[in-house]
């Protein structure tokens, strides 16, 4: 039988308008400005120019203030 691993494996996307794309297969990305793990299911924010995931709409805003 085979089982999948357990360990969580980070996702390497690419960032569009509307969505993303999944170079690299993964459950997660990592928030460009806190570091935390975002599953890819929970992913809403990002930005496109900078090809970064960000945690939440507060870290996205603080990311492009600075």
């Amino acid at each position: 039988m085979l089982m999948s691993n357990p360990v969580a494996r980070a996702a390497r996307l690419h960032f569009m308008a509307n969505g993303f794309r999944v170079l690299t297969p993964g459950d997660h990305v990592v928030c460009a400005v806190t570091g935390e793990k975002v599953p890819l299911e929970r992913l809403r924010y990002w930005s496109v120019a900078r090809q970064e995931p960000y945690a939440s709409a507060e870290v996205a805003m603080q990311a492009m203030r600075g």
